[in-house]
């Protein structure tokens, strides 16, 4: 028990540490939760910050659910308590204390976690990347792959056991998408209310009038 707590608290830690919200500041870039789809993490990344600056914070989300696991295999042989770690890091990385519980999806951090945990499944789904987006040219569709193919190689390497503990940790990344578009959804029909009530302001109506009127009087 003493170490499936420690192993939840060191992963939950370091999936807290907000490496986007660093690296963005020392680059000079934006607060990545105010643009693009306001996921602080590699994916919206790239779109605002230079590659050098995207790929630190790539490589940084990947280390979180490496290192966890890496540090829960150290205390124990238990491979129950190293998915327990890797549930911390994606969970710290999705709600961190270190960034006011705003954090990202925990796509990386699941997979340092996945590489670790079974390097064979891991390694197949990764090759499966890069051929289907060297055939494709698509890397975002040639990711969905990876990650829908790796349960099945894990099946087959690991067993249904260690294959349903990682269904479990995809559950958190799917609460995480549908609680982001839950959020964007809720922040443009905010913004079209806003937009409404504007528009209906005498002030806003007069304006509009003023600008269409073929003869306005002197």
């Amino acid at each position: 028990m003493t170490e499936a707590l420690l192993a939840v608290l060191i992963g939950y830690l370091l999936g807290s540490l907000p490496i986007a919200d660093f690296v963005s500041r020392r680059y000079g870039g934006p607060n990545l939760r105010d643009v693009g789809d306001h996921n602080p993490g590699f994916w919206n990344s790239r779109a605002v910050l230079p590659r050098n600056a995207s790929l630190t914070i790539f490589i940084g989300d990947l280390a979180k659910g490496v290192v966890s696991v890496l540090a829960a295999q150290a205390m124990t042989t238990d491979w129950r308590v190293w998915y327990l770690a890797a549930g911390g890091a994606m969970v710290g990385h999705a709600w961190p204390i270190f960034a006011r519980f705003s954090g990202g999806r925990s796509v990386l951090a699941w997979v340092g976690a996945a590489i670790v945990l079974s390097p064979l499944p891991a390694g197949f789904a990764v090759l499966m990347v890069l051929l289907f987006w060297a055939a494709t040219r698509e890397f975002s569709h040639a990711v969905r792959i990876g990650v829908v193919l790796f349960p099945f190689a894990q099946w087959y390497q690991d067993g249904p056991w260690r294959t349903a503990a990682t269904g479990v940790l995809m559950s958190i990344i799917g609460v995480r998408f549908v609680m982001a578009s839950d959020v964007m959804a809720s922040k443009k029909g905010l913004a079209d209310m806003y937009a409404s009530i504007r528009a209906a302001a005498p002030l806003a109506r007069w304006k509009h009038r003023a600008a269409h009127d073929d003869n306005p009087r002197e």
